[in-house]
Parts: C-alpha cells; structure tokens; sequence
C-alpha cells in the first residue's frame, strides 16, 4: 500500500490524473478486500461455535461470548462509511458461508468438537448444514435492524434458544 500512496502522490504532482484515479481505484479495492477478510474470520468464528453448539447440544459462556463478539465486530465492519450500505448484503451471507468459509470452520472445529473426537469429514457428514446457516444468517439479520446498543439484549434472547442454554 506504501508504494501505491506514493505513486499516487506523483501521479497528483504530476498532474496526471486519470492515473492517480486509477491507484485510488486499487486502493479502495485493496481496503474493501481487507474489510471482507476481517468479516470472514468473525464469520468463522461465529460458525465454529454454532457447529460446537450443535455437535455437543450445549453452549457454553465462553461460546456465548464469542458469537456475540463476532456479530458485534462483523455489524461493525460490514457497514460501509456511508452509514446506508453495507459490504455483504442480508440475502449473500449464505452463499457466503456455503463457498468460502463452513469448510474451514469445519476444518477448525473438528479439532475442538468433542475433544477432537471427529475428523474433519466425519464432522462434516454429521452436521446440519442448513440448519448452521439459518442460525447463523438469523443472528447477522439482527445486525440489519438493531443499533449497537440494542444488539446485546436482543441477541441474548437469540442465545437462549439455542441447544443446551438452559445448561
């Protein structure tokens, strides 16, 4: 990113504009794709925790707290600086999940899920995918309608539904 700022500047000085058009264009490609990578490893985050939590039908605190960390940081992130659109769209979070990030939460929990009971495939084979995503793409609807402030009362009443929350 230094050597586009920099190149940006001459091409400013220089006055060739269309140029230094051209370099704030990769910049802010460059920005956006670092933005949906922080989403995504919250996304991970969010769904290695759903797919404990259905593996092992309980939820602990620690769980709790991480997936409400992780819709929080994502509600954060996913809003671009217009405060009126966002980077990933309430319909687009489950082809999200479905192409890029529920193998690798896969991956990372069947080392966790049950003490590491379960490879990877077997944990895959065993899951509700469908039902992950729904859970999952409920609790980023949240992010859509409520404030920050709001958003930890509403999501503890989410939470409480989930498997084991009465444990």
């Amino acid at each position: 990113m230094t050597q586009e700022l920099i190149d940006l500047k001459k091409s400013i000085l220089e006055g060739r504009y269309a140029d230094a058009l051209v370099i704030v264009d990769e910049l802010e490609g460059m920005s956006k794709q670092a933005i949906l990578r922080n989403i995504q490893a919250y996304l991970n985050i969010l769904l290695i925790h759903l797919i404990k939590n259905q593996v092992e039908q309980r939820l602990t605190g620690s769980w709790a707290a991480s997936i409400r960390n992780s819709i929080r940081e994502i509600k954060k992130l996913n809003i671009k600086d217009n405060k009126t659109s966002y980077y990933i769209n309430l319909n687009e979070w489950e082809s999200l999940m479905e192409e890029e990030v529920i193998e690798d939460a896969i991956a990372d929990t069947s080392y966790e899920v049950m003490n590491g009971k379960f490879t990877r495939s077997q944990l895959s084979a065993m899951l509700d995918k469908s039902q992950i995503f729904t859970t999952a793409t409920s609790l980023l609807a949240l992010t859509y309608t409520y404030s920050p402030k709001e958003l930890p009362a509403i999501m503890d009443d989410y939470l409480s539904q989930l498997a084991g929350c009465e444990d």
